[in-house]
């Protein structure tokens, strides 16, 4: 079996970084508005020049009024077609739609973080050209014993055999709000409990500069962690 060595993984990592372009009309469907990751990840994409545009797909609206917002607003994901008009002409989808699993059943649960977001999937419809990032968070793995843990980690491998440009599984932990956010619910409140541990925290700014680095340039790791964003971020201006 061929492995690269870490050497390598490095000598490629940063390699990449020259493949960056000066693109700047990227077109990019958001979902989770509503919550502390999606929101503060809205905010620092309106603020990227990169970014030309971005609709926000969730069941409510989220009470922000920006030139470049656009509002799709969907009580059930599940009622979504396939290959969704409004869906379409997008660069890249940032998934950060999610939930607790505290007080739920497992049934809910996979219906919550599987199902829902892979029918979502199918509603964009896989293109070689469009790049979707999905966020689990730190903890996501397969060889898990919770529950939770393992249905993000399937979620991330399923929607990597879709014929996607790429897949990425983004597993950020602790993370510092962006400038003006509002909705501070669960560890957005607690974020300055992570930032004296290293490589157990990023700010939400670094988070969106990564997926957009991911969208530009693409990364050799499809399972993108928090030294990962990091790196990635440096990637932006």
């Amino acid at each position: 079996t061929y492995q690269i060595s870490p050497l390598s993984c490095h000598y490629y990592a940063s390699s990449v970084y020259f493949c960056t372009t000066n693109r700047n009309n990227m077109k990019i469907i958001l979902t989770g508005a509503t919550g502390f990751v999606g929101e503060g990840i809205l905010l620092a994409c309106l603020d990227r020049e990169e970014v030309e545009k971005v609709l926000s797909v969730s069941r409510r609206p989220c009470e922000i009024a920006h030139p470049k917002l656009e509002e799709y607003i969907v009580e059930d994901f599940m009622t979504l077609p396939v290959d969704d008009p409004k869906l379409q002409g997008y660069d890249a989808c940032f998934f950060c739609a999610g939930k607790s699993n505290i007080g739920m059943s497992k049934e809910d649960y996979y219906h919550l973080s599987y199902e829902i977001t892979m029918h979502f999937a199918a509603a964009i419809g896989p293109k070689r050209e469009f790049v979707f990032i999905y966020v689990s968070g730190a903890g996501t793995s397969e060889t898990s014993r919770q529950f939770w843990s393992q249905t993000k980690s399937k979620t991330e491998r399923d929607l990597r055999e879709l014929p996607f440009k790429a897949a990425y599984g983004f597993r950020p932990a602790g993370m510092k709000p962006y400038k003006g956010q509002k909705r501070l619910q669960g560890w957005g409140k607690y974020h300055w409990l992570f930032t004296w541990i290293p490589g157990f925290s990023n700010t939400i700014e670094e988070v969106a500069k990564a997926m957009i680095s991911c969208v530009k340039c693409g990364y050799f790791r499809r399972i993108v962690d928090v030294r990962d964003i990091d790196t990635l971020s440096k990637w932006c201006k």
